[in-house]
């Protein structure tokens, strides 16, 4: 291989996206950031363009002509995709009976048909690269909280997108799953929103692994599965929590 690997990580602006984008960077991938929030792109754009080559691209993932956009400017940039990380989500927790049917659409728009999309648009050239799609999903996938009908839903779809895709996609394009648990990132929000969590130590002791995860944990997970080593791994689901789903499921 003679050119450097191109990802792109859609909500790469904040959070775990941002984690994930600056690790690939270390790993001296061609970075792109799709995210919503342009304030949030630009600054993770600036702070990061130290560590190698990104480029932020404003995009509504739940919008076909946004989609379409982005993979075509991403492939004018860098000559084609290697990796996509549909990682974008937002939440709407309220009960049902106060819930809309816009802010249900809403979220299963950005969350799952904004992986859908995605995976739709980049497909053709990840498979010339024999490369990989990662679909981030959450624990609410498999355990849920109060009034979390539609984040909850979103992300068990998100969960079966992958298994689908995979068989639909491979063996060319390998599609994998994470579902985190508590990993705090609120250091890698966009700068006016940013703090550092205070957390307790029952926090860190609730988990059988001794701590809250972090964004580490999800970019670690991230670099081991697009390993072209580890091409016998896809349609699989990764739960990235501690140890938290397995407790709460047998206690």
């Amino acid at each position: 291989m003679n050119y450097k690997r191109v990802a792109i990580i859609t909500g790469g602006g904040q959070g775990i996206g941002k984690g994930i984008a600056k690790r690939l960077l270390k790993e001296d991938y061609n970075i792109i950031i799709a995210e919503i929030d342009k304030e949030a792109g630009e600054e993770t754009e600036e702070e990061l363009r130290a560590l190698g080559n990104i480029k932020f691209i404003h995009c509504d993932v739940s919008k076909e002509d946004d989609v379409k956009k982005l993979v075509e400017e991403t492939v004018r940039l860098f000559g084609g995709i290697d990796v996509l990380i549909n990682n974008a989500a937002i939440s709407i927790n309220k009960p049902i009976t106060e819930l809309s049917l816009d802010e249900w659409n809403r979220v299963i728009g950005v969350n799952l048909t904004g992986a859908f999309l995605c995976s739709k648009y980049c497909s053709s050239y990840i498979k010339e690269r024999k490369g990989s799609i990662i679909n981030i999903a959450s624990t609410r996938a498999f355990m849920s909280e109060p009034n979390t009908e539609a984040y909850s839903a979103s992300k068990g779809g998100v969960f079966a997108l992958t298994h689908a895709l995979a068989i639909s996609l491979g063996p060319d394009v390998r599609v994998n799953c994470i579902s985190p648990g508590w990993i705090e990132v609120s250091h890698l929000k966009k700068q006016r929103q940013r703090c550092i969590a205070n957390l307790t130590e029952m926090d860190h002791k609730q988990h059988p692994a001794g701590r809250v995860g972090n964004e580490d944990d999800i970019a670690s997970l991230v670099l081991f599965l697009i390993d072209p080593q580890n091409s016998f791994i896809t349609g699989a689901n990764f739960i990235v929590d501690g140890g938290m789903t397995r407790k709460m499921i047998y206690i």
